[in-house]
């Protein structure tokens, strides 16, 4: 069994983590992409997963060599991804684990990338899931979180936001992205990392455990309490 270190905090991603999202994203850029004349490859996919809004649509723009301005790109995705957005569903095992968290007295909190705007349309059906996080930060719209994922700015300002302000190696990470992944490690923190069918295995092998659903998780492996 490898050797995980006890922690006390738990800091979740959101998209494609805790809601089903990625199908939405995939949609929404691939139609616009396609206006434009490009594809969108796997391997772009897995680049920007996880970045905040403004940085993928950069990285898009210079990875197919598009003539836009990335604040423009973002816009022709938002009006796309809007409508979409509204009831996107939980990915298994989410709503069960945030549960047991929170009945346990264990302080959760979410790190995401997400937009303020996306975020609430994406949220405002789940206020009884959303409301049991201690705080929720968001990467694109917050002062503090100087730099996005993969850099480990989101995850240390989450941590800092936590009451008894935990030392990074308490909290536990779960991650979707190589980007966010990254960003843990290197902010300190052991990460589980649950990712996309199309992330290739090399991409996923500095996280802390690799589970293939959060159905899958087991809190006592990090020292936290077992489901009943």
């Amino acid at each position: 069994m490898a050797n995980y270190t006890p922690v006390t905090h738990v800091i979740f991603d959101m998209d494609g983590l805790l809601l089903d999202t990625e199908k939405v994203y995939l949609a929404s850029i691939t139609e616009v992409l396609k206006n434009h004349g490009k594809d969108y490859p796997d391997d772009l996919r897995v680049k920007v997963m996880g970045t905040i809004p403004i940085n993928t649509a950069t990285i898009i723009i210079k990875e197919l060599g598009m003539d836009i301005e990335p604040a423009d790109l973002l816009d022709q995705f938002y009006d796309k991804q809007i409508s979409r957005m509204e009831n996107v569903p939980f990915l298994p095992g989410a709503e069960r684990l945030i549960d047991h968290l929170h009945a346990n007295n264990i302080p959760i909190a979410v790190a995401t990338s997400s937009g303020l705007q996306t975020f609430k349309i994406k949220t405002a059906n789940y206020q009884h899931v959303f409301s049991k996080f201690h705080h929720i930060v968001l990467g694109s719209a917050d002062s503090e979180v100087k730099r996005g994922k993969p850099a480990p700015d989101i995850f240390l300002v989450c941590a800092s936001r936590f009451d008894d302000k935990p030392q990074p190696e308490k909290c536990l990470v779960f991650e979707d992205a190589p980007n966010g992944v990254t960003g843990a490690v290197d902010a300190g923190m052991q990460v589980v990392m649950v990712p996309d069918k199309i992330i290739p295995i090399e991409k996923t092998s500095h996280a802390t455990q690799v589970i293939s659903s959060l159905l899958d998780f087991k809190p006592e492996d990090f020292g936290l309490p077992p489901f009943p």
